[in-house]
């Protein structure tokens, strides 16, 4: 099916209390592993990919933005489930106007490093652009912390409610991220929600929240905080880590034909491992998310 346009998947999951699951991809196997698990749940779900790391000047081969839309549209064609498609935390305001007019139908302008100012400014442009081609826009108020080097780093800040509501009110965003104990790239471990600071939030801001940093947050509070208003969770760590998993495994097979190891499609085959593994793991977060079978009528 189309596309299906984010304001409406959010209205659905506002109204029946549950979170839409933003489960990043990287390449064509991870995205089908996505899909697989949402439609094999009935789930509705959002595709993309990070658009921080396609951007970065620092990559040894500069990405096609145009394929990856093209991918992430066709991949939604096909499914049986309702679909969005992000461009998911870029910084760099040229590739954010550029993923909209590619196909996207969210993006997400993010630069925790901006002055506030700045960044509110910079959104109020971007939120025009996007609306004025169908697309829909997440903001972020608050810095995660991040734990990529092995320990959660204390350099990350919570969200203010009042700025918050203020940021929301001044940009017309449609969803509006938040930092409230939610880590980026944990890689063990969970860690509970700051829900009190949450309630704040929401008392001052409308538009729908989002949580960044899912793969550590503990379950308990990630359906408390769905309740107070949360209608999209992204996740990305922890399906890179089951994916390399499972081709290490497969590798170790020690298979010497290369057709086996891709492209044939059988046990041996790395790219099957790759997305059974990324299916499974989408699994396993269907029901905190409380999604599954709301893709039906």
């Amino acid at each position: 099916m189309p596309l299906k346009p984010v304001i409406d998947l959010v209205r659905d999951a506002r109204a029946r209390e549950y979170a839409l699951g933003y489960f990043e991809s990287w390449n064509l196997e991870s995205l089908q592993g996505v899909l697989d698990a949402a439609e094999q749940t009935d789930s509705p779900i959002i595709l993309g990919f990070n658009g921080d790391f396609m951007s970065s000047p620092d990559r040894r081969l500069p990405e096609r933005l145009g394929c990856y839309a093209a991918l992430g549209r066709a991949a939604a064609s096909g499914a049986s489930v309702p679909c969005a498609l992000i461009f998911n935390e870029c910084s760099r305001d040229e590739w954010v106007h550029a993923a909209v007019l590619a196909g996207f139908n969210i993006v997400m302008p993010a630069d925790p490093e901006a002055s506030y100012d700045a960044y509110l400014d910079r959104v109020k442009a971007l939120t025009r652009h996007a609306h004025q081609h169908g697309a829909a826009i997440e903001a972020e108020i608050g810095k995660l912390p991040s734990g990529a080097a092995g320990h959660v780093t204390d350099d990350g800040w919570k969200t203010d409610p009042e700025v918050a509501g203020h940021f929301a009110n001044a940009t017309g965003v449609d969803l509006l991220a938040v930092s409230v104990g939610n880590v980026h790239v944990i890689l063990h471990g969970e860690r509970d929600l700051d829900l009190d600071r949450l309630a704040r939030i929401r008392e001052h801001v409308s538009t729908p929240l989002v949580l960044h940093g899912g793969t550590g947050i503990s379950a308990h509070t990630l359906r408390e905080a769905i309740r107070i208003g949360v209608v999209k969770v992204n996740y990305g760590t922890y399906l890179k880590q089951r994916y390399l998993k499972a081709l290490g495994v497969s590798l170790g097979k020690g298979s010497l034909n290369p057709h086996e190891l891709l492209g044939l499609g059988g046990d041996r085959d790395l790219m099957v491992a790759g997305r059974i593994a990324v299916r499974d793991a989408v699994l396993e977060r269907i029901d905190v998310l409380g999604c599954r079978g709301r893709a039906k009528v």
